[in-house]
């Protein structure tokens, strides 16, 4: 696909310009399968979102990929992530945006458990800022959840990915992820248009999400959840330790008619975010979710010579459980199983075969003796004396045929 003139600020990537991220930052895999690294030129660390589009539906990719290029560039809000340049290499796309250390979504699997309700204010106040600027722009996101709201190193709320944004409002599309999208979206085909009050809806969602680790109805199938959305009244906070100003900010975002729920800039006004909120509430929340991955970062060799450690023990407990051959001699083991898996001489080395391979009266003879003389050992009190030796004609037993003990396998 050649390059488009109209599209100046896709560029051809001749050379690199973007190093391996440093391991003081490290990877983003959070950012919708994008890396991160340090601009060469200006030293800042940026996020690289890798696009390909090549194979079937090759165009639509395409298109696809210049609208979200296109709307990103025109962006320019301290709540929108922002746009640092695209560049094409055969048949892929490398989208370059400032670099956000991870999403709310994150934020709750490195928590495990739900954010408390300042966090989830100050959260969904800035995401609600970046709101209104798309609105007032006629622009709706459609696929606001947790994973989408990214915050920065210092704790700034950033919206992010706008592969699903519609530039123009109102929209009819049936576009978004199924258990955050607004009744009217999924109805859309059938009923009429709908504008930014969806994303609206989808914020009192991603608020649930917050509060409760997961969106309501998440235990269900995507097609059954879009059903009972479009069908069923509205979900609410579950019964817990929620004031009253956080479950009416989730009603109200949550109205099942659109005539009937705020628009993006009244609900800014309401008492859950217009409280004062200290500045230090997401730097805090960073930091201790930074906690146990550094910890987890610092400890991985001793982690490892410990469970090398515990692998030998197994194995040197394993060998004492088998034991020897003398040892279960000792422990009560009959004379005559342990002559059967005895190697027996052949004739012309002390003894003869039968043809059936059974040993002869000699051999017999011999192996009652030794035998008698084991028990008798084992029976008679131990004493300073060494034992006595065996007697010359009967040779002493041949240890039983055992493989040897698996090697523990090299790491």
């Amino acid at each position: 696909m050649g390059f488009s003139p109209h599209l100046a600020h896709i560029y051809r990537a001749r050379c690199p310009i973007w190093a391996p991220c440093p391991p003081s930052v490290g990877p983003a895999p959070h950012l919708w399968g994008a890396v991160a690294g340090p601009d060469l030129r200006t030293a800042e660390v940026v996020a690289i979102k890798k696009m390909n589009y090549s194979g079937k539906q090759a165009n639509e990719k395409w298109l696809d990929i210049v609208k979200e290029v296109s709307l990103l560039r025109r962006l320019r809000h301290p709540n929108t992530v922002q746009y640092r340049g695209c560049f094409l290499w055969g048949r892929t796309a490398w989208l370059v945006m400032e670099h956000c250390v991870g999403s709310a979504s994150d934020l709750l699997e490195e928590h495990q458990q739900p954010l408390q309700e300042l966090e989830i204010a100050a959260i969904v106040h800035g995401a609600l800022q970046g709101l209104r600027y798309l609105h007032k722009h006629s622009v709706i996101h459609r696929d606001v959840k947790a994973g989408n709201i990214l915050l920065t190193a210092p704790g700034l709320v950033k919206l992010g990915d706008f592969g699903s944004a519609s530039t123009s409002a109102p929209a009819n599309s049936f576009v978004g992820t199924p258990y955050w999208m607004a009744p009217e979206v999924i109805l859309a085909m059938d009923e009429g248009l709908y504008d930014g009050k969806a994303d609206v809806w989808s914020l009192g969602i991603t608020c649930i999400e917050l509060a409760e680790r997961r969106p309501p109805l998440f235990n269900l199938n995507a097609m059954s959840a879009l059903y009972r959305i479009a069908q069923e009244p509205a979900p609410a906070l579950q019964p817990r330790h929620w004031s009253d100003s956080f479950r009416s900010f989730v009603s109200s975002c949550l109205q099942k008619a659109p005539l009937a729920r705020p628009s993006s800039d009244v609900i800014s006004q309401h008492g859950f975010l217009t409280r004062a909120l200290p500045p230090w509430v997401l730097p805090e929340l960073l930091r201790r979710c930074r906690e146990p991955a550094r910890r987890q970062a610092l400890e991985p060799s001793s982690s490892s010579s410990s469970s090398l450690d515990q692998d030998e023990d197994e194995d040197e407990e394993e060998e004492e459980e088998e034991g020897s051959p003398l040892a279960e001699q000792d422990t009560g083991s009959s004379p005559s199983s342990i002559a059967t898996n005895r190697l027996i001489p052949e004739a012309g080395n002390g003894g003869s075969r039968s043809r059936t391979g059974t040993p002869t009266s000699a051999t017999s003879a011999t192996s009652a003796t030794s035998a008698t003389s084991a028990t008798s050992a084992s029976s008679a009190p131990r004493t300073t004396a060494p034992p006595s030796p065996p007697p010359l004609s009967s040779p002493p037993p041949l240890p039983l045929l055992r493989s040897p003990p698996l090697a523990p396998p090299t790491l």
